[in-house]
């Protein structure tokens, strides 16, 4: 596995670089945005741990450029900015997952390794319910004519909660669902992906609803208003 390392912050990288090649990953490293794009646009990297705060061209600008230009590579955001908002931004600009400093280096690596399993993640049919559907080979999420890209994350959440229609979800099942192999998936993590999918439900024109049972999770419920 190769991974590229975007961070200014000189011994952080070269922390981040120790890390993943003592686990077994070649990894490179670069100190902005707009090199990033470059690395990235080259198509040799199986992930790419992106910070946000970067000279030149911020991580959020940087992985939009990458995703327009079609990297298909996951994108770890890993930054300092830990407000629901901010991950909003991130994840809606292609990143596949936000991840917030300081962070312990096991979870980083349990993180990665859930990146870079796609393939045992993706289902083999496409998921309908409602008006809804789920096809996780193409990561399109369509309803009549609209259709929507995911992220691989966006991926695997949308997919536990269409599985689980009418079926209230806690956060930690939602967690250890979506999150297979990650010790600890903040709160506001998930919600940041359940306001996504929210989104563009909405967009879309969808009857399909992600329901808030306070205090306990989400549901998502196929039944409309009429």
């Amino acid at each position: 596995m190769r991974a590229l390392v975007v961070e200014d912050d000189a011994k952080l990288a070269d922390i981040l670089v120790h890390i993943l090649e003592r686990d077994g990953c070649d990894a490179d490293a670069v100190a902005d945005g707009v090199t990033a794009v470059a690395y990235a646009r080259s198509g040799i990297y199986d992930i790419i741990v992106l910070d946000v705060m970067l000279p030149g061209m911020s991580g959020f600008d940087a992985v939009r450029q990458m995703r327009q230009e079609s990297v298909s590579a996951p994108v770890l955001m890993l930054t300092a900015l830990g407000a629901v908002a901010d991950k909003i931004e991130g994840l809606d600009g292609g990143a596949d997952h936000y991840m917030t400093k300081p962070f312990s280096p096991q979870e980083l690596l349990a993180r990665v390794r859930a990146l870079t399993r796609r393939q045992a993640h993706e289902p083999d049919e496409a998921l309908c319910v409602g008006d809804l559907t789920l096809d996780a080979r193409t990561y399109l999420l369509s309803c009549g004519s609209e259709s929507m890209q995911l992220s691989d994350q966006e991926v695997i959440v949308a997919d536990l909660l269409m599985r689980n229609e009418g079926r209230t979800l806690t956060r930690a099942q939602i967690a250890h669902g979506a999150w297979s192999g990650v010790e600890q998936v903040e709160d506001n993590t998930i919600d940041a992906y359940v306001s996504m999918l929210r989104k563009k439900l909405a967009f879309m024109g969808s009857q399909v609803r992600i329901e808030t049972e306070r205090g306990v999770g989400y549901r998502l419920s196929a039944a409309s208003d009429a």
